[in-house]
């Protein structure tokens, strides 16, 4: 599956050279195939294999602590590479940009990455429904997803919003402000880079568990995008933008991991499929909606998403056994 990622995006990537409404819109779908893939094939590969090859549990949270950081400083640089592409041969360039680490990144996968199956007696069909059965079964499972929607619902959110949050509100005759967007997108990267290094600090060296750590990071978020609906200074607006992207670099490590424990294997990558459906309604119904409300009135929203995540972890901690919630 994660083949099927860079074969799905390179051609998502080729059909931005037509100027078809048809083809763009096969784009479109493609990519999104892709992101699922992406989000969930990659993952369960990565933590499969972990387990096969006997690693400690404790070292998967560095690998994802690792990981994070490395995405931040690959999104750095092709963010930069891509600016210089757009500017220098057109909009359309950084997507070929792209499709060439595509398909060297698809021919490493298929050349240095063994194949691991799962349960290979079981087909489609079936996956989706162990997956049904395994959220009835262990309430923690559908406790993480719910966490996880909630959480990327007010990330992707916020992806849309921080722009016209930083350029204030302004009548439709008012020109807006051209801010340094790629300044200040390095800056969040940066600060997500921090996130997971301080993941790795934190759990390693102050002996706390990613399932507590998760209680904290929903608070500081959900206070970090209140922010906007209160203050009007766009310094402290901007400080509290930065402090939500630290805490998205400590969530992913953190989330990876306790989906590394908890879901079962047999449906890891199903399970992560459902749960980007929470997500990806949220997000749509809010975007839908966004021109009838304020900035302001939209952070509130994404705030009071992760104050929901907070007591719903919170109750997730209580259901595991004590040791677990302690150092791991």
């Amino acid at each position: 599956m994660c083949v099927v990622f860079g074969v799905a995006y390179s051609i998502s990537c080729i059909t931005k050279l037509f100027n078809n409404f048809q083809i763009l819109m096969l784009g479109r779908i493609l990519s999104g195939i892709a992101t699922s893939l992406l989000f969930s094939s990659f993952e369960s590969w990565m933590v499969y294999e972990h387990n096969r090859m006997g690693f400690p549990t404790g070292a998967l949270s560095q690998t994802f602590s690792y990981a994070t950081f490395g995405n931040g400083v690959v999104a750095i640089i092709c963010g930069l590479l891509a600016s210089w592409c757009a500017d220098t041969w057109g909009f359309v360039s950084p997507f070929m940009l792209s499709l060439a680490f595509l398909v060297i990144g698809t021919l490493l996968v298929v050349g240095m990455w063994g194949e691991n199956y799962g349960d290979s007696t079981v087909d489609v069909k079936g996956t989706f429904t162990n997956a049904i059965v395994a959220m009835k079964q262990d309430k923690k499972i559908w406790l993480i997803g719910c966490v996880q929607s909630l959480f990327e619902a007010a990330m992707y959110t916020f992806v849309f919003m921080w722009t016209p949050a930083l350029q204030g509100e302004k009548s439709e005759t008012e020109p807006k402000e051209v801010l340094p967007f790629g300044l200040i997108f390095a800056a969040y990267m940066v600060c997500i880079m921090i996130g997971s290094s301080l993941f790795s600090i934190i759990t390693s060296k102050w002996d706390i568990s990613p399932e507590r750590l998760g209680k904290y990071l929903f608070l500081v978020a959900s206070g970090a995008l209140l922010v906007p609906y209160f203050a009007v200074n766009r310094s402290i607006i901007a400080f509290a933008f930065l402090l939500f992207e630290v805490c998205c670099g400590i969530y992913f490590p953190c989330i990876g991991t306790i989906r590394g424990k908890y879901i079962p294997e047999s449906s890891r990558a199903a399970l992560m499929n459902f749960f980007r459906i929470g997500l990806n309604f949220l997000v749509v119904v809010v975007l839908v909606k966004v021109s009838a409300l304020s900035n302001s009135t939209v952070f509130l929203i994404c705030s009071l998403w992760l104050m929901i995540s907070f007591f719903l972890h919170s109750y997730f901690v209580n259901l595991i056994p004590q040791h677990a919630n302690n150092k791991v």
